[in-house]
């Protein structure tokens, strides 16, 4: 299995992190991608990923803090992602849940994201969350100036978005929301994801899947929304795992090289 999308600078998991990423490896995940959500956290993300043989890095800055990062230049950004270890762009988007930036700082932060991930060919990790009419109008744009490849991370979106960002040639990655009993929608949705385009994750140290859920969530766990899904989707959970890994190599290709 890979966990494509965990948070191991944060709280409840750098301070064991070696433990961790040990506790995973022993339950079958052989690679992590360490998401960063603002500029603060480049350093210690790549050097994670440096120093770890199955850990890659991104760089990116959450729309909860496009606020802080107005000022961020596509130079800036583009040069943090030629990085060696950093194998995608991210995460960015949008979130007119909680409204923590203003949504105009979100949208144009979001745009200056898929210029470089376009430039440099990797994949951009797109978090949306109440915005997806927004979110659909800038990937239509943004696809016409030029394809670039991307995911929807921790999707818990209506069935609609899913298909159009299907159609426009998008993955989609499933966390552990999905084990939770009030997520039929999610679960609905989940059935009909290709295969060739499902991906899973913990976004850890959040949303730990049912039977851990209350606990911080930690890489380990992405076993279990595997099983779940697998059960959910009627598949063996050997094949799951297998085809969401190659999913993950598909995707982020610089990870395979």
């Amino acid at each position: 299995m890979i966990d494509s999308h965990c948070h191991l600078q944060y709280k409840g998991i750098v301070e064991q992190q070696a433990d961790v990423l040990d506790r995973a490896r022993e339950a079958g995940v052989r690679g992590f991608l360490n998401i960063s959500t603002k500029r603060s956290e480049w350093t210690d993300v790549t050097a994670t990923a440096s120093r770890e043989r199955d850990v890659w890095a991104s760089v990116g800055i959450h729309p909860h803090e496009a606020d802080a990062h107005t000022d961020l230049t596509e130079d800036a950004l583009y040069d943090a992602a030629s990085q060696t270890h950093v194998i995608g762009i991210g995460e960015t988007g949008l979130d007119y849940y909680y409204e923590h930036s203003d949504r105009e700082a979100q949208k144009e932060l979001f745009r200056r994201h898929i210029s470089v991930a376009r430039k440099l060919s990797l994949p951009v990790i797109i978090h949306a969350r109440d915005a997806e009419e927004d979110t659909l109008e800038i990937l239509d744009d943004e696809m016409g100036k030029g394809v670039f490849p991307a995911l929807i991370h921790c999707f818990t979106a209506s069935q609609g978005f899913g298909d159009e960002v299907l159609r426009l040639g998008l993955s989609i990655s499933i966390s552990g929301i999905v084990t939770f009993k009030n997520a039929k929608d999610l679960q609905a949705v989940a059935k009909t994801i290709p295969k060739d385009r499902l991906l899973i994750e913990t976004d850890s140290p959040f949303l730990a899947p049912v039977p851990k859920r209350g606990k911080t969530c930690e890489p380990a766990y992405v076993a279990h929304t595997a099983a779940f899904l697998a059960d959910l989707r009627g598949e063996p959970v050997d094949a799951l795992t297998d085809y969401t890994t190659s999913n993950f190599f598909s995707l982020f290709s610089k990870a395979a090289a």
